[in-house]
């Protein structure tokens, strides 16, 4: 278990210094251009280790693969235009409440909706500090959040319908196409760049490829209850790749802000479990 542990650590650190590389390069590439690159690198590595047959699939399975590709790219495009108006930490932070409704979705106990309650006081804690937060970039991260929540609904209703990671395979390349169009209407002249192709590339394995490929080894052993804990880190990591790579400092009350939401994850993760742990006799 100490080893899956350090492998979702892995994880977190590696997709939030891949976030806090590609807005570190968003005064020479645009963020649709950027996150076009990290799909592009993410559904090639995906396609080449999947191999998806794509033969005899039902109208049903390519319903649910199509709109998996479609809350993918959304969430990844939405969340990088969050990046480029408010701190990245911030952008996460606000991002989680997608994931944390999910948790919390479906409850019957009243105790639950603390959550809920908690996280969106963290929301609106950030409106009492608001240097460096724009209304575009909070509802871009809203957006994000969103979009996280049909990614991991979706993702189980994919898996059980494509084996491995076809079904990640193939949402990969739906997203990537979906971005075309826009990535062609705002030229493509940066692209062309040998170190901005290079940096792409980068980001795609930081960003998506190393992390999935150290949470799905960490998930073989790993409870999911512990897995949505760990994940909880996530805003807390953004905040401290941040720092490390971009020098962007938060202030005590966005902190506090993140701490907030950041508990409520927990809360909401422990308490989901619990629900489902099964009754003694």
């Amino acid at each position: 278990m100490r080893r899956a542990i350090w492998l979702v650590l892995g994880g977190i650190l590696s997709v939030q210094l891949g976030a806090a590389v590609a807005k570190g390069l968003f005064d020479r590439i645009d963020p649709t251009a950027m996150v076009f690159l990290r799909l592009v690198t993410s559904t090639l590595v995906f396609l080449a280790i999947a191999r998806p047959d794509l033969r005899g699939r039902s109208r049903e399975d390519w319903v649910v693969v199509l709109g998996f590709g479609l809350s993918l790219g959304v969430m990844n495009w939405s969340i990088y235009q969050a990046f480029a108006r408010i701190p990245l930490g911030l952008a996460v932070t606000i991002e989680f409440v997608g994931p944390l409704a999910i948790a919390v979705f479906g409850s019957r106990r009243p105790r639950d909706l603390v959550w809920v309650g908690l996280a969106a006081a963290g929301v609106l804690l950030l409106g009492f500090q608001p240097t460096g937060v724009t209304l575009a970039g909070v509802l871009f991260a809203l957006l994000a959040g969103a979009a996280w929540g049909s990614y991991i609904l979706l993702s189980a209703s994919t898996g059980r319908r494509w084996p491995g990671i076809d079904g990640l395979a193939v949402a990969s390349a739906v997203a990537t196409a979906l971005l075309v169009p826009a990535v062609v209407s705002g030229g493509v002249g940066d692209l062309l760049h040998g170190d901005i192709l290079l940096l792409g590339a980068a980001v795609g394995m930081l960003s998506s490829v190393v992390p999935y490929s150290l949470e799905l080894a960490a998930l073989r052993s790993l409870r999911p209850a512990v897995f949505g804990i760990m994940m909880s880190l996530e805003p807390a990591a953004a905040a401290l790749a941040a720092i490390v790579v971009l020098q962007e400092f938060l202030e005590p009350m966005q902190w506090v802000a993140m701490a907030c939401v950041i508990a409520a994850s927990v809360g909401a993760t422990r308490s989901g479990a619990q629900l489902h742990e099964p009754v003694p006799d």
